[in-house]
Order: C-alpha cells, then sequence, then structure tokens
C-alpha cells in the first residue's frame, strides 16, 4: 500500500530543501566539487538539527544504504530486502551469514553517538587503541579529514572497507560536530575509488558526499511526513503496547511484527492496522515472514 499523508501533513513542508544549484550544477575541478559538497553538507546539516526528522530511523535506514553498498564491493548479490531478512528474521542462535554481518556491523556504527568505545563496539575485531590511531590520521577540513582516515585504514590492512568505510563517516561527524555517525560515503563511492590515494581519494569522496547529502535529505524529509503520520494515527491504536511499538518504528528500518512488545497475533494485527492507516508499509511483498517499516 502507497503512503498517502494527509492534506495537512503533506502541506508541511517544512524542512529547508537543497538549493537547485546544489543538484543540478556539475563540476571538474577538486576546487569546484569541493564548494558544492561543501555546499551540501551544510545543508544536509541544517537539516539534521530539525526536530521533525526522526533521527534514529534516518540513521538506520542509511546505514542499510550503506551496507548494501560494502556488500556489493564484495561481489556479493545481496540487496537490501536480503539483508533486512538476514538481520529481522534470525532466529536465536542464528548466525546472520556474510552479507547480515555486514549489515549489523553498520546498525551497530550508527545506533550510539561516536565514540572509541561506540566504534569499538561496532567493529569488535579491531582494538581501541588502533581505531584512535586511525581517526587521529585525518588532518585538514572535514571532507580531506575523512578521505586521509579512508586511505590509512585501505593501505595499513588489507579487506577492511567496511571499517574504512565506517571510521571515515566518524571522521566526518566528528568534524561537522554530529553527535552520532552519519553513513554517506559508502553508497556513492564506486569500488575503484577505495584504492584511490592523495588527491584522487579526496575528489572521490566529494562527489561522493555531494550525491549522498543530496539524498539524505530527501529522505530525511520523506521520513519525517510520514513519522508526522505515524504519530498522528497513534491515539487511534487500542491496543497495549501500541505506544512503545510506535516509538519503536520511529527508530528503526523495519520490524518484524514478533520484535514487538506485544502478543504475536496482536502484533500482527496491530501492523496490518498501521497498514491500512497508511503509517506503515509492507516492505517485503510476501504473505509469511512479513516485515515492516515507516
Amino acid at each position: 500500500m502507497s503512503f498517502a499523508p494527509p492534506d495537512h501533513i503533506s502541506d508541511l513542508d517544512t524542512l529547508p530543501r537543497m538549493p537547485a544549484w546544489v543538484i543540478s550544477m556539475r563540476a571538474e575541478t577538486l576546487e569546484d566539487v569541493a564548494f558544492l559538497s561543501g555546499a551540501a553538507l551544510n545543508h544536509l546539516h541544517l537539516v539534521l538539527g530539525r526536530s521533525e526528522v526522526p533521527h534514529a530511523l534516518l540513521r538506520d535506514r542509511l546505514a542499510l544504504r550503506a551496507a548494501e553498498a560494502c556488500v556489493a564491493f564484495s561481489g556479493r548479490p545481496e540487496r537490501a530486502g536480503e539483508l533486512r531478512d538476514a538481520v529481522h528474521l534470525l532466529r536465536p542462535g542464528d548466525l546472520p551469514g556474510p552479507a547480515g554481518e555486514t549489515c549489523l556491523v553498520w546498525r551497530r556504527a550508527v545506533a550510539r553517538p561516536v565514540s572509541i568505545k561506540a566504534l569499538g563496539r561496532a567493529l569488535p575485531s579491531i582494538e581501541p587503541s588502533q581505531i584512535a590511531t586511525w581517526l587521529d590520521a585525518g588532518k585538514g577540513a572535514p571532507v580531506t579529514r575523512a578521505a586521509m582516515v579512508l586511505e590509512t585504514v585501505m593501505r595499513e590492512v588489507s579487506r577492511t572497507d567496511i571499517a574504512g568505510l565506517i571510521l571515515a563517516d566518524a571522521a566526518l561527524a566528528q568534524a561537522l560536530g554530529w553527535d552520532h555517525l552519519v553513513p554517506l560515503l559508502a553508497p556513492d563511492l564506486k569500488r575503484a575509488d577505495l584504492r584511490k590515494q592523495g588527491g584522487d581519494l579526496r575528489l572521490a569522496c566529494h562527489r561522493a558526499l555531494i550525491s549522498s547529502a543530496i539524498e539524505a535529505v530527501r529522505l530525511a524529509a520523506d521520513l519525517a511526513r510520514r513519522a508526522a503520520h505515524l504519530k498522528a494515527v497513534a491515539p487511534k491504536l487500542r491496543a497495549k503496547g501500541a505506544g512503545d511499538a510506535v516509538a519503536m518504528f520511529l527508530s528503526r528500518d523495519a520490524m518484524a511484527p514478533s520484535a514487538l512488545p506485544l502478543p504475536d497475533r496482536a502484533a500482527r494485527r496491530l501492523c496490518d492496522r498501521l497498514v491500512d492507516l497508511g503509517a506503515v508499509r509492507e516492505l517485503t511483498g510476501r504473505d509469511t515472514f512479513r516485515l515492516y517499516g515507516v
């Protein structure tokens, strides 16, 4: 079922729109590309400061995009739907598999405020002292810092695409004064970009950040509208535990009914009710093992 918010919500276009010249302008030189990426990141910074945006949900959905890109870098075929299944349909004792683990790593990376301890939870195979050393490798302006961290990690340890990209996004977040890591680099970098160095890598990062910031702003606006509608219909829900379920939908990319704080049958009824109200979507298109999200 497609999302169709009521008029009073669809008319609320309160988030600032990305300037058209940022979206349409084409640049080739490092100076011009850096100017555009700075403008795009500044606009994203303004959007991330707005209370209407469901920030945890936005980060979780961007984490899915980043995981999908990293899985593609590794040559695996899984895409967003398969990654959701691998993470949200796990049974106790099951292993998520390589693609599912990639998704879980990104979700852990965005779940807590950026710190060495939080990054260590996301990347448990890397010593916290090594994480701190790599983050310190970034110097200069935000994008330059992120590119330097990415280059350092990729140079020092082979097969570290995920760690390098997570730490590069962490360096960018720290440089921009963001509390949480926002996955931006992975979805719009190419696999060949990860082997670049110096100015070539900085240029690739600037280009990637223009595209990813534009997409993040678009997604933030879309999720803000959807979240407003979910909050508006929440008082109509009579099931015990519905309030907690709504809060979960507002912070996670996808949910299985079994993960909601209700009995199984009541959880399925609640999900069906929310779909009927246009507040959440069924994400799989299946009759069984369904997943739902804002």
